[in-house]
C-alpha cells in the first residue's frame, strides 16, 4: 500500500496521487486536516515499527504501508502532537518514505546543507553568515556583486545587495543573515527522482525567478539535458543526503562551472512540469510503486511492538 500524507489541494501531492491512481496503485490518502481529529498510535519498541490512525469511522493500519509520499504543512496547535507522532513513524518505519524527516532536516540550516553539498562534489558560492555589519561590508567589497537570503529552511526572496541597501546592513546585528557571492549564468533546477534526473533551464532578469512577476521580469523555461558528470553529481548528492527525491538548484556559469546553491528535499515541482511537460509526477509515482514492491518482498520483522497513543 502507498500512503500520501498532506493536504489535498497541494499540487505535487495531488499530481502524484493522480499518477498513482492512473497506474493502478493501492493508494491511501491521509488528509492532514482530518488527522487533527484522529488518534495516532505509534510503535515504540524494536524490532518492529508500526502505527495506526483512528478517526470516528475507520482505522488505518500503517504497518501495511510499503511506501509513503509525505508533504505535511504547518499544523495547528491542535494537530501538532499527531503530526509529531506521524513524523516519528516516517523516520522509523521500514517502508520507503519520500522523504524521511531526518534526511530532510539538513535543509533547515542552509549553511550546514551547503557544506554537505560541497563535500559531495559540487562547487558552491563563497558564503558568509554573520551578525556583524562590518564583516558584511567587507564581504561585499571583496565580491562586488552579492546576494542575501535566509539562513533557515523558511522560504525567502533572494535579492542582490545594491548600493542603496548598504545603509540597512546594521540590521544584521539582530538576525544572522546569509550573504553569497553572486554567480552569473543560467539557473537549472534538476529534479532527481531515484536514478532519474529531469532538468529545467530557467532564464530571467529577476534575482529570484520564483518572484519575477513582482518586478515584471520575464521568465523563460525549457527542458535541458545535463552533462553526464553533472547528472551523476546530482544523483550522488541526493543519495548522499539520504533522499529519494529532491530539487537540486544549480547555476551554469559562463566559465563552464556548475555551481550548486541548494538541495530542496520537498520540491514543488509542478511549476517546472507544467512549463515543460516533463513527467516528474509520473516519475515520483513509479518510484513509490517500486519502493512499495521492494517492501512487500522483505521478510516480516519479528516481535510485537508496544503501542502508545497520541491525540
Amino acid at each position: 500500500m502507498i500512503l500520501l500524507w498532506g493536504v489535498p489541494g497541494d499540487d505535487p501531492l495531488d499530481d502524484v496521487g493522480d499518477e498513482l491512481a492512473r497506474l493502478g496503485a493501492d493508494l491511501r490518502l491521509l488528509d492532514q486536516r482530518r488527522v487533527c481529529e484522529a488518534t495516532v498510535t505509534v510503535a515504540t519498541a524494536a524490532p518492529a515499527v508500526g502505527a495506526s490512525v483512528t478517526t470516528d469511522d475507520a482505522t488505518l493500519d500503517l504497518s501495511a504501508v510499503g511506501a509513503a509520499y509525505i508533504r505535511p504543512q504547518e499544523s495547528s496547535e491542535r494537530g501538532r502532537l499527531a503530526d509529531i507522532a506521524l513524523l516519528a513513524w516516517a523516520d522509523l518505519t521500514s517502508a520507503g518514505v519520500v522523504n524521511r524527516p531526518a534526511a530532510m532536516a539538513a535543509n533547515n540550516s542552509k549553511p550546514y546543507q551547503l557544506a554537505l553539498i560541497e563535500r559531495l562534489g559540487f562547487d558552491v558560492p563563497d558564503t558568509l553568515v554573520t551578525t556583524d555589519p562590518e564583516q558584511a561590508r567587507r564581504f561585499r567589497r571583496r565580491h562586488r556583486r552579492v546576494v542575501y537570503k535566509s539562513v533557515s529552511g523558511v522560504r525567502s526572496i533572494v535579492s542582490q545587495l545594491h548600493d542603496e541597501d548598504l545603509g540597512r546592513l546594521d540590521d544584521v546585528g539582530s538576525a544572522p543573515t546569509q550573504f553569497q557571492q553572486y554567480v552569473a549564468g543560467d539557473d537549472v533546477r534538476a529534479h532527481v527522482v531515484g536514478d532519474e534526473v529531469l532538468a529545467t533551464r530557467v532564464r530571467s532578469g529577476a534575482d529570484d525567478y520564483r518572484y519575477a512577476a513582482r518586478s515584471g521580469a520575464a521568465v523563460e523555461v525549457a527542458e535541458v539535458a545535463l552533462p553526464d558528470d553533472v547528472a551523476r553529481r546530482c544523483r550522488a548528492a541526493v543519495r548522499g543526503m539520504g533522499l529519494h527525491v529532491a530539487g537540486v538548484d544549480l547555476r551554469h556559469a559562463p566559465d563552464g562551472r556548475w555551481v550548486c546553491f541548494e538541495v530542496n528535499p520537498s520540491p514543488a515541482f509542478t511549476f517546472y512540469e507544467r512549463a515543460t511537460g516533463q513527467p516528474i509526477a509520473n516519475a515520483v509515482a513509479r518510484l513509490l510503486i517500486g519502493l512499495d514492491r521492494l517492501e512487500a518482498g522483505r521478510e516480516p520483522s519479528a516481535g510485537r511492538p508496544r503501542l502508545s497513543g497520541a491525540r
